[in-house]
């Protein structure tokens, strides 16, 4: 049985870093940033480096990358005969019309992007041109047609979610010669950025930052982040970083990871809600993470490891282990609403592709002892990607293939610090060269930052303050309608 212990709002004040009787978190100071002046490209999930060594470890090979190369090309989304299906519009929920009205075309999006990140990462690692033709073909079709995302309040998941996504599969082929560069920057920027970033601002109209569950900031953050580090633009990356430390939505790592606990673990703020969004938070906390890192900015070794501890209890809650659970204080008291008071129950069954990615960084990058991350990221193995897990949303959540792309030999210098240095991308003859950074450097300072340029920044916390109040904290957003996602 699991376990539950009461917290007073003192201590659950403190762990969230609103301190007691404080009125609102306003916006925090500047990031720091290093120099260096360019981002690295390829730099989202995957740098340069990665492409070859996956590369190269399947051309000999070696074990577990053959075994995840193998889930790859098995995957029907990974054949270099996939056909583009472009939308205008994207729809996701319908709340405001009949269903009937808005046709709820969202699975073409994200089945068409799973294809082209698929056929680019297996591009990559075969040096098969026909896969990179076939992934620029896709990302090509819809910059040239999509005009917006539209629906429910549901239109901030997919605009989060399938904007993260599409910004890693055109990452790949960036330099491909038909890529058409620029028009997609100009999709990212107006189609899915926009519509994060007024999440991130307004939280669905003004509705109050902390009145979501982790993962809607979490997925409109990571497309924050990707669409910054693609487009070059500094005062994106800086933006998603500072919302990721001191954002007064839920994603925030304070508020996804509430409390550090006595025996190193810390609590995962979905784990009263269920076991399936938990799983997807670690991946979309783990994405964002992995996507700074190869711009300089270490946000895994945040406020002492944070994101380890959180990840860890979720690990072991997972693989069916006892763990603590502090019910919150909570002012929506809406009927409907959930008010979880327990650990809900997990399934030892049920795996999703979030794990080699964290565990392999802990324990691999940083020599870190992460003993439930290595049992559940050794259980998930090999991990596929988008269809492996179910046809539906939740299915295509993460990109995947964490096994070929994130397992690692074991670095000779664990107290090295992330540098965004450009490396060759592999990409096809013809190729285009590189976009760099249109700011200027600036001065160096402790905190790992990459090197964009002007530290100026408009921070989204200022829009949508915590209130602190007796009796809780916390707005939670509960949607649970049966459906896999973000929500």
């Amino acid at each position: 049985m699991h376990g539950t212990r009461q917290i007073s709002r003192r201590t659950i004040l403190k762990a969230t870093g609103v301190a007691a009787g404080a009125a609102s978190i306003g916006a925090a100071a500047t990031p720091s940033v290093a120099a260096g002046g360019a981002f690295a490209h390829p730099g989202l999930l995957h740098t340069g480096d990665d492409l070859a060594r996956m590369a190269s470890k399947v051309k000999a090979g070696a074990s577990p990358y053959t075994a995840g190369y193998a889930k790859l090309t098995a995957n029907r989304h990974s054949q270099s005969n996939w056909t583009a299906n472009p939308q205008t519009i994207v729809y996701r929920g319908a709340e405001l019309r009949p269903r009937s009205t808005w046709p709820q075309n969202y699975g073409i999006l994200y089945n068409d992007i799973h294809a082209a990140y698929q056929n680019a990462l297996r591009y990559h690692v075969s040096g098969d041109s026909a896969h990179a033709d076939t992934a620029v073909a896709i990302l090509n079709a819809w910059s040239a047609k999509l005009t917006k995302v539209f629906g429910s309040a549901d239109r901030f998941l997919a605009a989060g979610i399938y904007g993260y996504q599409a910004a890693n599969a055109a990452e790949l082929v960036r330099d491909h010669k038909d890529f058409q560069l620029e028009r997609f920057q100009k999709m990212l920027v107006d189609v899915f950025y926009s519509v994060s970033e007024d999440f991130l601002v307004k939280h669905n109209n003004g509705t109050p930052a902390p009145h979501y569950w982790p993962n809607w900031d979490l997925c409109n953050m990571a497309c924050a982040l990707a669409t910054g580090i693609f487009c070059d633009d500094q005062a994106k990356v800086e933006r998603a970083v500072e919302y990721f430390k001191h954002g007064a939505g839920m994603g925030s790592i304070k508020h996804a990871i509430p409390a550090v606990l006595d025996d190193g673990l810390a609590q995962w703020m979905e784990a009263g809600r269920d076991q399936g969004h938990s799983l997807m938070g670690v991946g979309l906390m783990g994405t964002f993470c992995e996507m700074a890192w190869n711009q300089g900015i270490d946000l895994y070794g945040y406020d002492d490891n944070r994101f380890l501890k959180g990840a860890q209890y979720v690990a072991k809650w997972s693989l069916g282990g006892n763990v603590p659970y502090t019910p919150y204080a909570q002012l929506d008291q809406r009927p409907g609403i959930q008010h979880p008071t327990a650990v809900a129950q997990a399934s030892p069954t049920q795996v999703r592709p979030v794990w080699a990615m964290v565990a392999n960084h802990y324990t691999k990058r940083r020599g870190l002892s992460a003993t439930y991350l290595t049992q559940i990221a050794a259980k998930a193995a090999p991990e596929g990607g988008g269809g492996d897990y179910g046809p539906n949303s939740g299915g295509f959540d993460q990109l995947g293939f964490g096994t070929l792309a994130f397992t690692r030999d074991k670095a000779t210098d664990t107290e090295a610090r992330p540098k965004p240095a450009a490396s060759a991308s592999g990409a096809a003859a013809g190729s285009r060269p590189r976009t760099a950074a249109a700011a200027s450097a600036s001065p160096t300072t402790g905190d790992g930052l990459a090197a964009t340029g002007s530290g100026e920044i408009v921070g989204w916390t200022a829009a949508a303050g915590v209130t602190a109040v007796a009796g809780g904290l916390l707005f939670l957003r509960r949607r649970d309608r049966g459906r896999h996602g973000a929500s």
